[in-house]
C-alpha cells in the first residue's frame, strides 16, 4: 500500500491527496489558467492512502504491457496546460488531428482540457482521470522515481507517446528596466508560475542559481497569461514562463509593452544543468522582434503520454499513428516540431507506450 508523506507529494492534485495543487505551466507551459489555485499548509507527517476505494478498479485496468484498455473511448480527456500557455492552444488542435485522422475506432472522442499541466496531468494520469498527458519530460521522469515534485509516490501507468515540441524558459521583463542578471530581482515582485508547474520548478532552480531562495522575492504563483497582465500594468518586475518558441503571450505582451527577455549568465546555466535535466539554449535574435541578440536560457522538451491503463495497445498505436502522419494538419506553429526526426526527444529514462512503440518500430525510428 503506498502512503504519501511528503508535503511535496502531498500538494500534488486534489485527486492524489484531497487537497488541490494548482495549475501548471506545461513546462514548457504555463499551469491552467481556467483551474482553480488551492494553497495552504499541509502536514508533513499527514499520511494518505493512495489505493482505498480506487484500487479495486485500479486492479481491474490492464497491466502495463498493452492488454486490453478500460477507458472509455468516446469520452477520452487529454489534459493540456492553462489556456495563457503553449499546451492548451496546441493541444486542442492535437485532438481536433486524431479525432478526425483515428482509424479502427468508430466511437472515439478525444478531448484537450485545459490543466495544471506537466505534474497536474500525471497526477490525473495517475488517478484514471486523464488518458493522455502534456508533459515536460523531466517531471515525467521525477513521477517514474518518485522524486521532485512526486516524492514519495511513483507513477507507473504511463508510457511516452512523442514528442511534441521543445520548451524554453523565457524571463519577460520591462525594457525600461535596470535589471542586467537574475541576481538583481531580489526583493522584487515576479511570477514563478502555478504550483507543481514545470514553470515554477524551473524558475525557482534559475532563483537558487543566483542565491534567491524563498523570502528573498515576493512570489506569484499564477501562469503566464495572469502575469501578461500584471506586467503590463507594472505591478510585476519579471514573469517566468516555460513555453514555446516563439510563444504567442509574448508577442501578444510585447505588441502593447515595451519588454524585454532577461538572459541567464554562464555561471547560472551550468547550476542548471548540473542540478537538472535542463539543458542551456540560445534563444535565437530572431525569434521576436523585440530583441536584437541571442538570449543565453535553458530548454526540454515537451511530449505526450498515455495512460497504460485506459489506452490498450491498438487505440495507442492508432493515436500516435494519427498525431505523426497528419501533424500537417495543425496549424498552430509548434506543431512543426511534430516530425520523425524530433519523433524520440525526451524518450530517454521513460517507458514506451507499447502502442507507440510498435508505431515507432514500423517507421523504422527505433534503434
Amino acid at each position: 500500500m503506498k502512503k504519501v508523506t511528503s508535503l511535496s507529494a502531498l500538494m500534488l492534485s486534489g485527486a492524489l491527496v484531497l487537497a488541490a495543487c494548482g495549475d501548471n505551466d506545461g513546462g514548457g507551459n504555463t499551469v491552467d489558467e481556467n483551474t482553480d489555485n488551492a494553497s495552504g499548509n499541509v502536514n508533513e507527517n499527514t499520511e494518505t492512502d493512495l489505493n482505498d476505494d480506487d484500487g479495486e478498479e485500479a486492479d481491474n485496468n490492464a497491466d502495463n504491457d498493452g492488454g486490453e484498455a478500460s477507458g472509455d473511448i468516446g469520452n477520452l480527456q487529454m489534459g493540456t496546460g492553462s489556456t495563457g500557455g503553449t499546451y492548451y492552444p496546441l493541444g486542442q488542435e492535437i485532438a481536433t488531428v486524431v479525432n478526425n485522422n483515428i482509424e479502427n475506432f468508430d466511437d472515439f472522442d478525444l478531448s484537450a482540457v485545459s490543466s495544471g499541466a506537466s505534474v497536474d496531468n500525471l497526477s490525473e494520469i495517475f488517478q484514471g482521470n486523464f488518458d493522455l498527458g502534456m508533459t515536460v519530460h523531466l517531471p515525467a521522469v521525477d513521477a517514474l522515481t518518485g522524486d521532485g515534485d512526486f516524492e514519495g509516490v511513483e507513477i507507473d501507468n504511463f508510457g511516452f507517446m512523442g514528442h511534441i515540441y521543445p520548451e524554453v524558459m523565457q524571463i519577460v521583463i520591462p525594457a525600461d528596466s535596470d535589471f542586467e542578471s537574475v541576481a538583481d530581482l531580489e526583493g522584487e515582485q515576479i511570477a514563478i508560475g502555478p504550483p507543481g508547474s514545470g514553470t515554477q520548478a524551473a524558475a525557482r532552480l534559475i532563483l537558487e542559481a543566483y542565491g534567491l531562495e524563498d523570502g528573498d522575492y515576493e512570489a506569484f504563483e499564477e501562469d503566464f497569461g495572469d502575469a501578461q497582465g500584471r506586467i503590463q500594468d507594472g505591478q510585476l518586475s519579471a514573469s517566468f514562463g516555460l513555453l514555446g518558441l516563439p510563444a504567442g503571450g509574448i508577442e501578444e505582451l510585447a505588441a502593447s509593452s515595451d519588454i524585454d527577455l532577461l538572459p541567464l549568465s554562464d555561471e547560472g546555466v551550468d547550476y542548471v544543468e548540473e542540478n537538472s535535466g535542463y539543458e542551456g539554449f540560445d534563444i535565437p535574435a530572431d525569434s521576436y522582434d523585440f530583441i536584437d541578440e541571442d538570449v543565453q536560457a535553458i530548454t526540454a522538451f515537451a511530449v505526450l503520454v498515455g495512460n497504460t491503463d485506459t489506452i490498450d495497445e491498438d487505440l495507442g498505436y492508432e493515436i500516435t499513428k494519427a498525431m505523426f502522419e497528419y501533424a500537417d494538419e495543425i496549424a498552430h506553429p509548434q506543431a512543426d516540431n511534430i516530425t520523425e526526426e524530433n519523433a524520440l526527444n525526451g524518450s530517454d529514462d521513460l517507458p514506451m507506450h507499447p502502442g507507440s512503440e510498435r508505431y515507432f518500430e514500423e517507421q523504422g525510428w527505433l534503434d
